[in-house]
């Protein structure tokens, strides 16, 4: 009981400290999961757009800085319909908003850029 009592003095007080250090730094586990790394790499990429993924964007009066900021920040990957493991652009489809679908996006992960494909309008 006396060792419990010690461990416990230790380890609270070590918990709060390394929450309140990882916490200033902005730390987080959410970006280890598939969908959030994806995006990530995405963004880090220059941006191409396929003809038809332009004149899409302009039909549906979206800019680029939406297209980054909301619809591919916040989307969702669907694995099951990508193809994550093709070797040299895996390509992947992404649904925004994550509940209830508006846009439907195919876009291709390549060294050095991601190009835009499609922009579809589900409702």
């Amino acid at each position: 009981m006396k060792k419990l009592k010690f461990y416990l003095i230790g380890l609270i007080p070590g918990l709060i400290i390394v929450f309140f250090i990882l916490n200033k730094k902005g730390a987080s586990c959410s970006g280890y999961l598939p969908n959030s790394r994806v995006i990530a790499e995405t963004l880090s990429k220059d941006f191409t757009y396929s003809e038809s993924f332009k004149s899409e964007m302009t039909a549906y009066k979206i800019d680029e800085k939406f297209l980054k900021d909301s619809i591919i920040t916040n989307g969702k990957i669907d694995f099951d319909r990508s193809h994550a493991q093709k070797q040299s652009c895996p390509d992947y489809l992404m649904m925004y908003p994550k509940e209830n679908p508006v846009y439907e996006i195919t876009f291709e992960k390549c060294e050095e850029t991601a190009k835009l494909n499609s922009l579809k309008k589900l409702k």
